[in-house]
C-alpha cells in the first residue's frame, strides 16, 4: 500500500497533506505526523485528503488518534476528501468530531 504525507505548520495551523491509502500498514505514518503536529503546538489540524484514494477502518482509528492527541480545544479538519472518503467518515458518525470541508 503506498502512502505518503507531508506536515507543515504556519501560526498555528497544522496541514497535513496525505496521499495513497490509509490503512493499517499506513496508519503508524500518518499518527507520527499528528504527533508532530501536537508537539508544535497546533490550534487547527487541516488534514489535506484531495489525494486520499482509499481509507479503511484503521484511517477511521487514525482520526479519532488525532482527535485525541490534538485535544479537544483543537479544531481537526479533512479537506477535500474524495466521495468514498467522506461516506466513510459519515457513516461511522465522525462527522461530528471533525469538519469535512469541501475542496
Amino acid at each position: 500500500m503506498s502512502f505518503d504525507g507531508i506536515l507543515s505548520v504556519s501560526e498555528g495551523i497544522a496541514t497535513i497533506e496525505i496521499k495513497g491509502e490509509l490503512d493499517a500498514s499506513t496508519a503508524p505514518r500518518f499518527h507520527d505526523l499528528v504527533d508532530q503536529a501536537a508537539e508544535q503546538g497546533a490550534v487547527r489540524l487541516e488534514i489535506d485528503a484531495r489525494h486520499l484514494d482509499f481509507m479503511a477502518s484503521a484511517g477511521l482509528r487514525s482520526l479519532v488518534f488525532a482527535r485525541q492527541k490534538m485535544g479537544d480545544e483543537v479544531r481537526i479538519a479533512v479537506i477535500g476528501a474524495t466521495e468514498p472518503v467522506s461516506r466513510t467518515i459519515r457513516l461511522a458518525g465522525f462527522d461530528h468530531s471533525i469538519e469535512l470541508i469541501d475542496a
